[in-house]
């Protein structure tokens, strides 16, 4: 199993069992790994390599996932561990195949397509630091669709807008020199907007808040050393 598949085997653990949402999911006090979970951003590509061809799994199942397919899809057996939960951000760990993964992880505050109301998947963003792999901080987002073979998304934050690079229904950006420029932009703005296309042309907007954010990521650069 890859990297790429074992976190998002995580994500749908943490998104499916449990709570009936991961609102719920994420409010419970992190006492242990079934609330919790969350995959780092997938096996998403190093720092400086981009996601080239593997492939990325859906999000999360459509309307509300069932408990029975985030167990069977995290059959890799690591179950991430909520650590803290900073606003609308949750902390996770979690240990797959002996190597540690921390990421953050939060859903949108407010998401709309064009033309309105096409169904679609959840959409989630991760920031995710893999110490074994020596990436820290990769921003990646999960946005619930197929997105449109060879198109560019675009996240913006603090007045800035970066390109994001398509792979299935994943996004991560373009530039890995800017990443570091972009997580510290999230830092310090209050949400950041992610815009793509499907690959039946429908336009989404996605507005995560980023409130919890920095204390999320401290969090987890201080459980990550250990």
């Amino acid at each position: 199993m890859s990297v790429r598949q074992i976190l998002t085997s995580l994500v749908l653990s943490a998104l499916l069992c449990g709570a009936s949402s991961l609102a719920q999911a994420q409010s419970a006090a992190p006492k242990g790994a079934k609330d919790a979970a969350k995959p780092a951003a997938t096996e998403k590509p190093t720092a400086t390599e981009k996601p080239a061809a593997a492939a990325k799994p859906s999000a999360a199942a459509k309307p509300a996932a069932k408990p029975e397919a985030a167990a069977t899809a995290a059959a890799g057996g690591a179950e991430p561990t909520l650590i803290g939960q900073f606003g609308t951000w949750g902390a996770y760990t979690a240990t797959p195949n002996g190597r540690k993964v921390c990421f953050a992880l939060a859903k949108p505050s407010s998401s709309k397509t064009n033309p309105p109301n096409r169904p679609r998947d959840p959409a989630y963003a991760f920031v995710s630091t893999r110490p074994a792999e020596k990436v820290t901080n990769e921003v990646s987002i999960m946005i619930g669709y197929a997105l449109k073979p060879g198109s560019e998304s675009s996240l913006e934050v603090g007045g800035s807008s970066y390109a994001m690079y398509t792979q299935g229904d994943g996004l991560w950006i373009k530039n890995a020199a800017e990443e570091e420029r972009m997580v510290d932009a999230m830092r310090k703005a209050a949400d950041v907007t992610v815009k793509g296309v499907s690959a039946k042309g429908t336009e989404t907007t996605d507005t995560f808040s980023l409130k919890g954010l920095s204390q999320a990521l401290d969090k987890l650069a201080q459980d990550c050393r250990r």
